[in-house]
């Protein structure tokens, strides 16, 4: 069973007419969503503007969304500082937060080993478990199958991974060495009843804002076996990854 559920909504971050952080919005927002089926609710990642507020209104965010909802939720602190990463992950566990979203560094491209060292050296700040997030196209560097399987064999609290990597043949390959109990999560909503039929477990979605229930039927669809159902509800769910 997916520890965070299977549709997840990658949340965006509301802003006022100030352009400040809207927090009352966010708990609307929030509670909205859950109320749509989504079984947990990703805060601060890319779609939530991560990489243009500050940490402080993300550690605001994180709290007001704690408070509004009672799914998991996973706090965005990653970033191509691993100092900076560091900080943010210690800071927002003891908000009261269910899980850590730790994106790949980004724009200076570290090598394999540097990733590798990157993301242990932040898994060590928290006891939470953490969702690493290879999204290569914003990142410029692919987090390679062997350095996955090695994090996510040693590391015990990596426990999953928001694949945006757009290769459902290389995801088919980690999952089949991946420990039993390792979660893999579609990042790509138009990928996401490809990569199910590889051995992911769920979605974390930007379509789930207006389309959770449908995912959510086509999720289970396919886990019931209903191939041809979990095409037909993919098929009708098209038009909502052209975005």
């Amino acid at each position: 069973m997916a520890r965070f559920g299977t549709v997840l909504t990658a949340m965006i971050t509301p802003f006022d007419a100030d352009d400040k952080v809207d927090l009352d919005v966010a708990q609307t927002l929030a509670k909205r969503l859950v109320d749509e089926g989504n079984q947990g609710l990703v805060i601060a990642g890319t779609t939530g503007e991560s990489p243009t507020i500050s940490h402080a209104e993300q550690y605001e965010l994180f709290s007001a969304v704690r408070e509004a909802v009672s799914v998991p939720v996973i706090a965005g602190t990653g970033s191509n500082s691993t100092a900076t990463a560091i900080e943010a992950t210690a800071h927002a566990s003891t908000l009261g937060v269910d899980g850590i979203l730790l994106v790949a560094p980004y724009y200076n491209r570290p090598s394999q080993a540097g990733l590798d060292q990157h993301f242990r050296a932040v898994a060590a700040a928290t006891d939470l478990p953490i969702m690493l997030y290879d999204i290569p196209g914003r990142t410029g560097r692919k987090v390679d199958t062997d350095t996955l399987l090695g994090l996510a064999h040693d590391v015990p609290n990596i426990v999953s991974l928001k694949d945006a990597a757009g290769d459902p043949g290389e995801t088919a390959s980690f999952i089949a060495q991946a420990p039993d109990d390792f979660d893999v999560y579609s990042g790509d909503d138009n990928l996401t009843l490809p990569l199910l039929a590889v051995g992911a477990v769920g979605v974390v979605s930007v379509a789930a804002h207006w389309c959770a229930p449908e995912i959510a039927q086509m999720i289970d669809c396919y886990n019931k076996g209903d191939v041809i159902g979990a095409r037909e509800f993919n098929a009708r769910l098209i038009p909502s990854w052209d975005f």
